[in-house]
């Protein structure tokens, strides 16, 4: 006996077919992503550069003749004042070369005094030729080189004096000592080399290159000398040295060098630091940093939310449809975690900060307002990219 067949209505049926097929999935959200909206502002530009500090003048102290080194009467690395005595030389053979110089001088003064005797004498005669008029004349030519003698006397005495006053070797400039590269008992002369060097530091120098580019943006073609050194004492400087401290006192432009250097493409500058109590030394490195200019209105995102592409920088965007949109844009320096924007954005673009690498170029996203980190927020200057650093 077979088993009946299972009858179902139409309806039924229909309903069984449609539980079997799946429905399509949603659409998946838009993507949230953080924006800032760019306005302009005022920003300084701080320029910065490698200095080298060094102290002028940096005096050589070399030995103006030659004699055994007896005393050295400086601290290595102490203050010296203009005149304080650095080292002796033995000054006996010196002191005998003045008295020989004297000794001679007073013995050609004494032949003079005869001459000019002669001379008075054989005058009067002459006339009544009581003597021979040969006989005045030998007078007056003895007179005459007497006079030469004691003339040539003198400066002998002056040069056995110089000599002597030499052994003294004094400091020409106020400043700091350093080492002695001669000891006691040494034999010195002016060939011998430099005996020590003395280096005036207050005012310290700073010497630093800044590039052919900045200089032409910075002071102008048409800018001439005076306007040019005017400008140069309108730039406050600063000194970062080497453990990252900011020196307390401001420094001032010096003077540009005369020439840009052909290998580099630099000119060098000078600039001053007071330095009392010597606390900067020559041969310290630091940074020199100069406000050199404030950029009125200026555009600044932050610095991630800029990205490169085969050597071009975009950012995303964001309309008022909510609309992605992604912009090749040209940076300037970074200011802190900013870049900023010279050309490409307009004041009040929605610029997607977090969330970049979610979106495409016309796609649909969810902005959000973007909150920097504090670590984030960091002060200093940068290059741009590509830009030289002078």
């Amino acid at each position: 006996m077979s088993l009946p067949k299972l009858l179902l209505p139409p309806a039924a049926l229909l309903l069984l077919a449609a539980g079997c097929t799946k429905a399509p999935p949603a659409a998946p959200p838009p993507p949230k992503v953080e924006v800032v909206t760019v306005s302009p502002r005022d920003v300084p530009i701080v320029q910065e550069w490698i200095g080298t500090l060094d102290g002028y003048p940096n005096a050589q102290i070399r030995a103006q003749v030659a004699g055994y080194l007896m005393k050295q009467d400086y601290q290595e690395g102490g203050t010296v004042k203009q005149g304080d005595l650095l080292f002796e030389i033995d000054p006996r053979p010196f002191q005998a070369a003045l008295d020989q110089a004297l000794a001679k001088e007073q013995q050609d003064e004494a032949m003079l005094g005869k001459t000019k005797l002669d001379v008075a004498r054989y005058t009067p005669l002459a006339k009544t030729q009581a003597v021979s008029q040969e006989l005045l004349d030998d007078a007056v030519q003895a007179d005459l080189a007497a006079k030469a003698a004691v003339a040539a006397d003198k400066a002998a005495v002056e040069n056995a004096r110089l000599n002597l006053a030499f052994t003294r070797i004094i400091s020409p400039v106020d400043g700091v000592a350093g080492v002695a590269q001669a000891q006691i008992g040494d034999l010195v002369g002016p060939n011998t080399g430099v005996l020590t060097t003395v280096s005036t530091v207050n005012p310290i120098r700073a010497y630093f290159n800044i590039s052919e580019q900045f200089y032409l943006a910075f002071f102008g073609p048409t800018a001439s000398t005076a306007g040019e050194r005017a400008r140069q004492q309108d730039v406050p400087l600063e000194l970062i040295l080497s453990d990252g401290s900011v020196y307390p006192r401001p420094g001032k432009w010096l003077f540009t060098g005369r020439q840009v250097d052909v290998t580099t493409g630099t000119l060098q500058v000078a600039a001053a630091f007071d330095n009392p109590g010597n606390f900067l030394r020559p041969g310290q490195y630091g940074l020199v940093r100069a406000k050199t200019e404030v950029r009125r209105g200026a555009l600044l995102v932050p610095q991630r939310a800029v990205m490169e592409l085969q050597g071009a920088w975009q950012v995303a965007v964001v309309d008022a449809a909510n609309i992605a949109h992604i912009k090749t844009v040209r940076v300037g320096r970074q200011i802190g975690s900013d870049w900023l924007i010279q050309s490409g954005l307009a004041p009040n673009d929605r610029v997607v900060v977090e969330g970049t690498q979610k979106i495409k170029d016309g796609a649909k996203v969810e902005p959000e307002p973007f909150a920097p980190a504090q670590a984030d927020r960091r002060p200093g200057p940068a290059p741009a990219p590509g830009e030289k650093q002078g």
